[in-house]
C-alpha cells in the first residue's frame, strides 16, 4: 500500500503541493524522486492516488488521479471530553482516539484538572495528522477549544452522555442505538468531584464504572471508547 501524506491546503484540480513536515519527509527521509506513487488526503474526506511530479527545495508537487470516496468513519458522532494528562501520555491519548474513530476531542477543565497540562494546539493537530495517516482516516478528528465542565454539561446534547465514575452502572447495562451520537467524559487523575457527578446526573448524564481497578485517565478514556464502539 502506498504511503499516505496530508495536504494542509484543500485539494482542487489535478495537482497538489506539499510543504512543511510532509515535504520534508518526502525529500529528506524518503529521498523521493519524480514518479514515486503515494496517496494524499486533505482531511475533508476522500483520498487521491498521486505521483510525485517535481521535487523542489522545500516543496513537492504532485500529479493527482481521480478522487476516491473512501471513508473510514463511525456511523455516529463520538465526542470524547477528557481532562488531558501531561507529556507523552497526552500524545498517546490523541493517537488512540484517532485510531478508534473519535469524531471530536474536547480538552476538559474540571475541579481537579492538572494546571498546565494542555499542550499547544499545533502539537495536538500534528498528532492527529500523523495518526490519521497511519490508520487510514480521511477526515481529521476535530480538536475543540478547552471547555469547562459546567460548559460541557450545558452545551452537550448527544442522546447518549456518559460520565466515567467509580461505582456507576456496569458497561453491560448500556444498550446504545447503533447510530445515535454519544459523548464520553473522563475526569483527571483524582476523578470528578461528587459535586460534578451530581451536576452531571441532574443534566441527564449516566455514570459508568470501569471495574474494581483504578485506571489512569488515558486508559479509562480509551477503554470506555472501545467498549462503546463494540456494544
Amino acid at each position: 500500500m502506498p504511503d499516505r501524506y496530508y495536504s494542509a491546503e484543500p485539494i482542487q484540480g489535478t495537482t497538489a503541493t506539499l510543504a512543511g513536515n510532509e515535504a520534508h519527509h518526502l525529500l529528506h527521509v524518503m529521498r523521493a524522486k519524480p514518479g514515486l506513487k503515494l496517496v494524499v488526503f486533505d482531511g475533508q474526506g476522500g483520498e487521491y492516488e498521486a505521483e510525485v511530479a517535481k521535487c523542489q527545495r522545500s516543496t513537492v508537487e504532485l500529479s493527482l488521479g481521480p478522487k476516491n470516496a473512501i471513508e473510514r468513519e463511525l456511523p455516529f458522532d463520538l465526542t470524547l471530553a477528557v481532562a488531558l494528562p501531561k507529556g507523552d501520555r497526552q500524545r498517546w491519548l490523541v493517537e488512540k482516539s484517532v485510531e478508534l474513530g473519535v469524531t471530536r476531542l474536547v480538552p476538559l477543565r474540571t475541579a481537579r484538572s492538572v494546571v498546565g497540562s494542555e499542550q499547544a494546539s499545533s502539537k495536538l493537530e500534528r498528532y492527529v495528522i500523523e495518526a490519521s495517516k497511519q490508520c487510514g482516516r480521511n477526515c481529521l478528528m476535530q480538536l475543540a477549544a478547552p471547555q469547562d465542565f459546567a460548559e460541557l454539561l450545558s452545551q452537550q446534547k448527544s442522546p447518549l452522555r456518559i460520565l466515567a465514575h467509580p461505582g456507576g452502572s456496569q458497561l453491560s447495562e448500556l444498550r446504545p442505538n447503533s447510530t445515535e451520537n454519544r459523548c464520553l467524559a473522563i475526569g483527571p487523575e483524582g476523578g470528578f468531584t461528587e459535586e460534578e457527578v451530581a451536576q452531571a446526573n441532574t443534566a441527564g448524564w449516566q455514570t459508568v464504572g470501569l471495574g474494581s481497578r483504578i485506571l489512569r485517565l488515558e486508559t479509562a478514556a480509551i477503554a470506555l471508547t472501545a467498549a462503546l464502539l463494540f456494544r
